[in-house]
């Protein structure tokens, strides 16, 4: 498998499960700053998905698969006995689409596009703070008493929430408000997965 990625944003969620599950993949690096957004190779992204987007995850057989929680629903379905998503046939496995859809919906769009745009101005971006507390608050609540999202252990929903919560870092966001958010964000770091991932992207913990 493939996965076209850049460094940090939202695709290190699927490297980071692929690397908990010991799935191997070929990365390839995407300039998503340029326009179109250019893979390393020099082929405009759009050749490889018509979306033109990071994450894509190119299959052994050809197939394309797009967008970050299919893509980590996929890793987490080819290799079972690493548990990162509970059965088919459990309420957890529920609960693992609500907090997937949560972060995608509620975390991961509130941060992108308002909060990596200075050309917009200052206000969307005070905007989207201000709602990202209320978001902050319900993982600061569920985290008092868990210490993962899903079956109190380490799901695709951590990695994909790890991912977007990191990019708190560089806008500026004081997390000291969430001590049980921070505590978990920590735990998550330290992780031998997400550490050789953000490794390989050229990233810090």
């Amino acid at each position: 498998m493939k996965l076209y990625y850049a460094p940090g944003v939202c695709s290190l969620a699927a490297h980071i499960a692929a690397t908990e599950a010991g799935l191997p993949l070929d990365l390839a690096k995407v300039d998503i700053r340029s326009e179109p957004h250019r893979i390393a190779d020099g082929r405009d992204l759009k050749e490889v998905s018509p979306k033109g987007v990071v994450p894509v995850l190119e299959l052994d057989d050809g197939r394309i698969l797009t967008e970050g929680v299919a893509i980590l629903l996929y890793l987490a379905d080819r290799k079972p006995e690493a548990m990162l998503a509970p059965a088919h046939d459990s309420f957890d496995r529920y609960r693992l689409h609500e907090w997937l859809t949560f972060i995608s919906s509620e975390l991961h769009k509130t941060f992108s596009p308002w909060l990596f745009h200075p050309e917009y101005g200052p206000q969307p971006a005070i905007i989207a703070k201000e709602r990202l507390r209320d978001r902050f608050g319900i993982l600061q609540a569920h985290l008092a008493a868990h210490d993962y999202l899903v079956a109190d252990r380490f799901s695709i929903a951590d990695a994909y929430c790890f991912t977007i919560m990191n990019w708190s870092r560089g806008r500026g966001i004081d997390l000291g408000d969430w001590p049980h958010l921070m505590r978990y964000l920590a735990g998550i770091a330290e992780r031998p997965s997400v550490r050789a991932a953000l490794a390989t992207e050229g990233l810090r913990a």
